[in-house]
């Protein structure tokens, strides 16, 4: 009798893009998707949008995850998903989390971040969110 073939774990990027020299949350999110079986890559702090888009692309990861604090996210997050969507990586599910004020989430759901988590949010509420979409993507492209 042969052994079900598990499904391949959620891959995730962990990113801080700009000059943020704190990555305490960034770690600790890290951490909690590990502890749930993702595969996880942290590329640590001061991140280019163009670092981040490239890891993303060769570390084929089904999650982007981006974490800051400075108040650079309207610069910087729009341009990860423009070299997403040109480097053919658009199909990423898009996370973000640290400071980030209430009246920028309408903006960067349009760009395509599906979750928004501020100071204060539970890991577990995040690891719960990424398996719940990608569950449904999975479910979707199945037909």
């Amino acid at each position: 009798m042969t052994e079900p073939i598990a499904s391949d774990p959620i891959r995730v990027l962990v990113a801080k893009p700009g000059l943020d020299g704190h990555d305490r949350g960034a770690k600790v999110v890290a951490r909690a998707m590990r502890d749930a079986g993702m595969e996880v890559i942290y590329t640590g702090i001061r991140q280019t949008p163009e670092m981040i888009a490239e890891a993303a692309v060769q570390e084929d990861v089904d999650v982007v995850g981006l974490s800051i604090l400075s108040g650079a996210h309207m610069e910087l997050f729009p341009r990860v998903t423009e070299l997403l969507k040109e480097k053919g990586k658009d199909d990423v599910l898009l996370v973000a989390g640290g400071i980030i004020p209430d009246e920028d989430i309408p903006q960067l759901n349009t760009l395509g971040f599906r979750g928004i988590f501020g100071p204060g949010a539970n890991t577990h509420d995040l690891v719960k969110f990424v398996q719940d979409e990608m569950a449904a993507r999975k479910h979707k492209a199945q037909g």
